[in-house]
């Protein structure tokens, strides 16, 4: 079955979550890693740590909305990270699209550049949001 925005978290799957909004807000404070970074290595270690770290590097290109400050690079992150995970077109497609769903609904845009003009410094914090719920509908799938 695949997650709905209607679905219930369970106490375990809110914690994994809440641990993984955490890492990856630390990980892009820590100046190591960017936005799109941030996320999937945090799913990486929660969701198929057998994945090398290397893995990471396939989406460097991401940070600052892909260098041209279209697309959220944390929501581009996220979506490399649903299909690493999953493996399966039609799940990945189906998640990712709630992903963006969410995403607009808490910041109207996926736009990297008019994210960072309309909320000065939210970039920390964004990458652990959608870090935290990419885990989340990973963990309740």
């Amino acid at each position: 079955m695949f997650w709905s925005k209607n679905h219930i978290v369970t106490p375990e799957g809110h914690e994994v979550s809440v641990k993984c909004q955490a890492e990856a807000e630390e990980l892009y404070r820590s100046g190591k890693y960017h936005c799109a970074e941030a996320v999937l290595e945090t799913v990486r270690r929660h969701f198929a740590a057998d994945l090398p770290e290397s893995v990471i590097g396939t989406v460097a290109g991401f940070g600052g909305g892909s260098s041209s400050g279209c697309i959220c690079g944390a929501v581009s992150g996220g979506t490399v990270a649903l299909g690493l995970v999953l493996a399966d077109k039609k799940a990945t497609t189906h998640l990712t699209k709630e992903l963006h769903t969410w995403f607009k609904e808490k910041y109207s845009v996926t736009c990297c550049k008019i994210i960072r003009q309309n909320h000065k410094g939210v970039c920390p914090m964004l990458t652990g949001e959608v870090a935290g719920k990419v885990a989340e509908m990973l963990g309740s799938k």
